[in-house]
């Protein structure tokens, strides 16, 4: 027949399966909210890159119209230097 040492061993084998069972059915649900997770911090950090890269761009567009005015003031002193030259070549 049947010893108590095999029952006692049947029904660890049982409980182990059982609790084991339950942790993978929470291990699962853990993996998923981690995925969902994730999932969401990826599309932070993508909307972070899209403003980063337009921040760039916008610094870009303020360097270039900075560099712009920059050579249009060069330009109005090269040709009032040539004005005064001009003038005083005229005296």
């Amino acid at each position: 027949m049947i010893d108590t040492t095999q029952i006692i061993l049947v029904a660890a084998l049982t409980v182990m399966t059982v609790i084991l069972t339950v942790i993978g059915i929470q291990l699962i649900f853990v993996l998923r909210d981690m995925r969902k997770m994730l999932i969401k911090i990826n599309n932070i950090i993508e909307e972070f890159e899209k403003v980063g890269f337009n921040i760039s761009h916008g610094y870009t567009e303020v360097i270039g119209f900075v560099s712009g005015i920059k050579r249009l003031f060069y330009l109005a002193e090269i040709l009032s230097r040539k004005k005064k030259n001009k003038k005083n070549e005229d005296k």
